[in-house]
């Protein structure tokens, strides 16, 4: 009796076009936002083709050199790429489910309700998981460079490997905690337009870092 007051209190607070205001501003903020770690990767991507044709000034012989040497790299970096793109769809699967919640007449019994958090709830967490072996891989991808000879400061070229796949994987390690808000809210008692909100932004975040780590691999894979 007591899920299915609050079930009915969350339906008949339900407010829809406050929540669709809530949920443009929200994708708002989440947009202001992408477009400031777009406007970063871009720069580092132009620093990127600019240093590759530029020469360096040899100190022992005082001659211009071309000191740009194209990285091997490990097949795991594609093998990772699959597994966040595998993510981004457990992401889309869980903000899907926990759509389903906003008409009001969806929200009517126990069963229904429980049944699409737990599905949310099984989505997000698989997709949490994913993220973290995706974290792993690239940093068992340092290591093989490591293991191989090329450190940070070897080429200029595997100065921009470590520094495109490491601000990638701090921005991701940021949506692995909006992961955990978002599944945290899931959990939790509370409005089901606040849960949808959040849900629905960190799909949107997590998605835009699978699609930002496709064009990071191809401009690495691409232009060496």
């Amino acid at each position: 009796m007591t899920n299915f007051s609050s079930a009915a209190d969350d339906s008949s607070n339900y407010d829809l076009p406050q929540f669709e205001t809530r949920l443009r501003r929200a994708r708002l903020g989440l947009g202001v936002g992408v477009v400031g770690i777009v406007m970063v990767f871009v720069s580092f991507a132009s620093a990127y083709v600019v240093r590759q044709g530029l020469p360096t000034l040899d100190p022992r012989t005082n001659t211009l050199v071309h000191d740009w040497f194209p990285l091997p790299l490990p097949w795991l970096l594609f093998f990772n790429t699959g597994v966040l793109l595998i993510s981004s769809l457990t992401m889309e699967l869980a903000r899907r489910e926990v759509a389903r919640n906003i008409p009001p007449a969806r929200v009517v019994s126990i069963p229904a309700v429980s049944a699409v958090q737990e599905r949310t709830i099984f989505w997000l967490a698989f997709t949490l998981l994913l993220g973290l072996a995706f974290l792993r891989g690239q940093w068992v991808v340092w290591r093989e460079l490591a293991a191989s000879g090329f450190y940070v400061a070897t080429f200029p070229s595997s100065s921009f490997v470590y520094l495109l796949t490491g601000m990638h994987g701090l921005h991701l390690l940021g949506g692995v905690l909006a992961l955990l808000v978002a599944a945290s809210a899931s959990l939790l008692p509370g409005p089901v337009e606040s849960r949808v909100v959040v849900v629905d932004v960190t799909g949107w975040y997590w998605h835009f870092m699978a699609l930002l780590w496709v064009c990071i691999l191809c401009l690495l894979t691409l232009v060496r």
